[in-house]
């Protein structure tokens, strides 16, 4: 008589692995959701340029999907850009609109002039993200 596992075993094991993982995945614990800062730009990123200033609208933004980066103009002239990463569950933000960055997975809304949270469920603001405008260019810092 062997020792392997019956088909049932294995079928339990890896039921009981992936609902672990998908709770592990939803929940608000250290290292997951609020407490996870968002990744910086990856090696080669900096100095990238991301858009011309003519493409950020004023009052409102754009988000560099493949930077995790949002780019915002809340007044002619003056540019800041943050994490696209939603600091409740690490959702990509989908829209900027109506002076809000905006999270598609919760309702998590964030003030286009400093990150901080406008609408929760997220209680942490987006972080800030280094960029450089150097006449019609808005590039990563």
């Amino acid at each position: 008589m062997s020792n392997r596992p019956t088909r049932r075993t294995i079928l339990f094991a890896t039921g009981a692995a992936g609902a672990t993982a998908l709770v592990a995945g939803c929940g608000d614990s250290p290292g997951n959701g609020d407490s996870t800062p968002a990744p910086t730009a990856s090696p080669g990123q900096e100095g990238r340029q991301l858009a011309a200033t003519g493409d950020i609208p004023v009052g409102g933004g754009t988000i560099f999907k493949d930077e995790q980066v949002v780019v915002t103009q809340p007044r002619e002239g003056e540019f800041k850009a943050f994490s696209a990463i939603c600091t409740h569950q690490r959702c990509t933000v989908g829209s900027v609109s109506d002076g809000t960055i905006n999270c598609p997975c919760h309702g998590s809304r964030f003030d286009i002039t400093d990150g901080s949270v406008a609408n929760p469920p997220a209680t942490r603001p987006l972080p800030e993200k280094r960029i450089t405008v150097d006449g019609n260019s808005i590039r990563l810092a």
